[in-house]
């Protein structure tokens, strides 16, 4: 499968049926996910601000700038990883997603999980944990990596405030940029875990 060509395809229908979603006027005001369509990791925003509308890509402002510059401090660019929102339209006045506009383009967001297939989703903020995570708070979870169940599918969550909460107080920028440090260690954990669960097919196939 060409990953690229299918979300090409994706945003096009998105841009195509724009008149049925929450927010948009326009085509152009979507605002699609963008980077590595083999990422490992796939990060999820809340939704685009003006920035990012003018721009047409996810954080370019100063809350990207912040998550961009993290990023690299860990080795891993935005253009090894996937960057998206749960909304992929710009609310007035950078207010938050209503539950009818996370609805509106939550069949959106699923396929474009589904064609990334990230070993690790690291949700930015609330709404985007809420995603996978309906019932806990952010303040008592970020940073803990969770197994979920999702669409038939196990795959692990990393809830991290959304660094624009991180540009507001010193304590969350904190929090943030520890939570990211460990990131590089969750990859080689996952990828043992991988090579063990291969072994073990190995072994089990050998004997049965």
């Amino acid at each position: 499968m060409d990953l690229a060509a299918e979300l090409k395809k994706l945003q096009q229908n998105l841009e195509k049926n724009f008149n049925t979603l929450p927010l948009a006027t326009k085509p152009t005001d979507l605002v699609h996910g963008e980077g590595d369509p083999q990422a490992a990791v796939m990060l999820i925003g809340e939704g685009p601000g003006y920035y990012e509308s003018v721009q047409r890509r996810p954080f370019v402002g100063r809350s990207g700038k912040l998550l961009r510059k993290t990023l690299n401090e860990i080795n891993l660019s935005a253009e090894k990883v996937w960057i998206s929102n749960i909304i992929k339209v710009r609310p007035p006045d950078n207010r938050d997603p209503t539950p009818k506009e996370i609805a509106a383009f939550r069949p959106y967001l699923n396929q474009e999980i589904e064609l990334i297939n990230p070993e690790i989703i690291i949700t930015l903020g609330r709404f985007s944990m809420a995603k996978f995570l309906p019932e806990v708070k952010i303040s008592q979870v970020h940073g803990r990596l969770h197994k979920v169940q999702w669409k038939q599918k196990s795959f692990y969550v990393l809830p991290m405030y959304h660094p624009a909460a991180a540009l507001r107080s010193t304590q969350m920028a904190e929090s943030f940029l520890a939570d990211f440090q460990k990131v590089p260690k969750i990859l080689i954990w996952l990828k043992e875990q991988q090579e063990i669960a291969k072994t073990k097919q190995k072994v089990e196939e050998a004997l049965f």
